[in-house]
């Protein structure tokens, strides 16, 4: 199955008032897991690598080859992107390295500086052909700082837009990136706004803060694009906590990570069966 591009993806799920699972991996169990519950659930999937992954290992270019690799062998359509870059320097790295998209975080500037740095971004990796998301009203949770009260406005949103010609946007809307409790309130009025405003695929950061149910409720008003990274760790750490805990004796890493990484999977199969099953 070739690599695509998550405007490959994003683009019919909008059209189609569906939801497209996008799922943050940290080292290459998650990758290998990440792959093997899209395939398991027969579904494309956003694979993801944020920037502070890449600085986990280093560089972009040993987890970020290594998911190319992954996403190029499997059954399933899947999707390979930068997930929230502040740096201008690992988005064109990524550009080169084979991405087909990228999301450019500059939501910590004021409006005027994010709306410049982020259409000369685009720019760039347009001329490229690679998708491009950004973010619009700070979604909160970023080092373990939860700000649930952060909304971004639909005005403002749909002016942003077309400004920097961005192919989606992430906004806030109540949920809160590092959540360990699936119990954020979202906004769904909001999101209804948002969507009849905008004017591109919208996209739901710190997902893994909130239910199910909720979840199907944020894409049948207007969410696409469904990120989740803090509930992979979760179940990913349960899943090796469990088999060092029943065989304390193992040293083989590939057996207790193993079982974190067949943990993952399960959990992938089973959001991407929560987000599918939306229609509008």
């Amino acid at each position: 199955m070739p690599l695509v591009s998550t405007g490959d993806l994003v683009g019919p799920a909008a059209k189609n008032g569906a939801g497209c699972g996008a799922f943050n991996a940290i080292q290459l169990e998650h990758v290998t897991a990440i792959v093997a519950g899209a395939e398991a659930a027969g579904s494309p999937v956003v694979l993801q690598l944020s920037q502070n992954a890449v600085r986990y290992h280093g560089g972009l270019a040993p987890i970020g080859g290594a998911a190319l690799a992954a996403a190029r062998a499997a059954s399933v359509p899947v999707a390979v992107h930068l997930d929230h870059a502040e740096s201008p320097d690992l988005v064109r790295e990524a550009v080169d390295l084979g991405f087909g998209s990228v999301m450019f975080d500059a939501s910590t500037l004021d409006y005027a500086d994010n709306v410049r740095e982020t259409r000369r971004m685009v720019e760039h990796c347009h001329a490229a052909g690679v998708w491009v998301e950004a973010e619009l009203g700070e979604v909160g949770g970023k080092d373990g700082v939860h700000a649930p009260g952060a909304r971004t406005d639909p005005g403002e949103g749909r002016e942003f837009a077309a400004a920097t010609g961005v192919d989606a946007l992430a906004v806030a809307v109540g949920s809160s990136h590092a959540m360990v409790t699936r119990d954020a309130e979202l906004d769904f009025e909001l999101i209804a706004a948002l969507r009849a405003e905008v004017g591109v695929p919208l996209v739901l950061h710190g997902s893994s803060g909130v239910a199910d149910e909720h979840l199907g409720t944020a894409v049948r008003r207007g969410m696409t694009k469904i990120n989740i990274a803090t509930q992979l760790n979760k179940v990913f750490t349960a899943g090796v906590r469990e088999f060092m805990a029943d065989r304390p004796e193992v040293v083989d890493p590939r057996k207790y990570l193993g079982a974190g990484r067949d943990r993952v999977a399960a959990e992938v199969t089973r959001l991407l069966g929560v987000v599918l099953a939306v229609r509008a």
